[in-house]
């Protein structure tokens, strides 16, 4: 899905869908409306317990980052919502540009720098990273290039490659590859990957799958999708994907002990790039004193270690316990460019430059 804002608010209206909590229409300014990028199959236990502890009647319409963009724009000074949840960086760093979020306390960007958001109107919330995932019954690892830069010269893998150029977060790798080594060299990698015919994927889940099966043999993502394959969640909690996931099949399983791991690049690798998910409080609330208890919930520690355990994101705030299953969140940053997350908003270039490539 190409992200862009001109999506029309109609079309927005069938995509929304409210939380099984909702009350009378009198009674609807006293509730905190929460803009959620994140689906609800990831969220919706999260946001059930903080209605359980704070008895805060909150009220959730789900969309992608997008949509809820183009929903806030056109609604203007009368948006009844609170809080916009984002996906991705970039979406938090256009609401920025528009003037859409309001500043946040320090309280609430007290966290690594790594993370802190240049303009202190937003803060990150989960953290996942880009790795190379690869089929382990077909691939030596050690035989991997060590930069992602030179993933193109990888002749030995043509046609055996799985991407996927229409997704937020492979978009968001290319912005940042634009970003940190110019525009042509962006061009470049994008025109020299095509030579090895890569596999092009709506979404990852069906890459993985497609990894797994032995149909190709390594795959650009995020370092969680193979881990919720080799670590699946328990029974009852995330069991759906993100928004744009979701897909006719998805819901067919993959086995825990499927040949599929991830492999990083040198460490300050654009390939090993760092993204997150995040949360501001919008302009128009008034309501802005729940609204930051909300995103303060949300970087507590049961809401951190909610997202390490469940979804298997990483922590933004210290003292919070990955799995053990998952490499620790100091070596995963180590491993990541400095890079600043708002210039992820810079994403209309990265747009233009895969409809040049034909990849969009």
């Amino acid at each position: 899905m190409i992200r862009t804002l001109a999506t029309v608010f109609s079309a927005l209206l069938l995509v929304f869908s409210l939380s099984a909590c909702q009350s009378g229409g009198e009674e609807e300014n006293k509730e905190l409306i929460v803009y959620s990028g994140r689906s609800q199959a990831l969220v919706d236990s999260l946001v059930e317990k903080y209605r359980a502890q704070s008895d805060v009647n909150v009220q959730i319409r789900y969309g992608t980052d997008s949509q809820l963009l183009a929903a806030l724009q056109e609604e203007g000074d009368q948006s009844s919502a609170d809080v916009f949840w984002a996906n991705t960086a970039g979406a938090l760093g256009n609401a920025v540009n528009n003037n859409l979020l309001a500043d946040l306390p320090d309280t609430l960007n007290a966290m690594p720098d790594r993370f802190a958001s240049a303009s202190g109107k937003w803060t990150p919330v989960t953290a996942r990273f880009r790795v190379l995932a690869y089929n382990t019954d077909q691939v030596d690892s050690t035989a991997l290039p060590a930069s992602i830069t030179d993933l193109p010269n990888a002749d030995e893998f043509e046609g055996r490659i799985g991407w996927t150029p229409a997704y937020s977060s492979f978009q968001d790798f290319v912005t940042a590859l634009r970003v940190t080594k110019g525009d042509s060299t962006a061009r470049a990698w994008l025109e020299s990957m095509k030579e090895l015919n890569p596999k092009s994927y709506t979404s990852n889940t069906p890459m993985i799958r497609a990894l797994a099966a032995g149909e190709i043999d390594i795959a650009l993502t995020n370092h969680y999708y193979v881990l919720r394959i080799t670590n699946p969640a328990p029974e009852g909690e995330y069991e759906e994907e993100e928004h744009e996931e979701e897909e006719e099949g998805e819901e067919e399983s993959i086995a825990a002990s499927a040949p599929v791991a991830t492999y990083h690049f040198e460490d300050g690798d654009v390939g090993n790039l760092a993204l997150v998910t995040g949360a501001g409080v919008l302009q128009t609330t008034d309501q802005s004193a729940a609204a930051q208890d909300f995103i303060r919930f949300l970087l507590s520690e049961e809401a951190q270690a909610y997202g390490a355990q469940t979804v298997h994101e990483y922590p933004v705030i210290n003292g919070t316990e990955v799995p053990s299953y998952m490499m620790d969140a100091d070596r995963a940053l180590l491993l990541s460019p400095d890079f600043e997350l708002e210039r992820l908003r810079e994403i209309d270039e990265t747009l233009n430059m895969l409809r040049d490539a034909d990849l969009l």
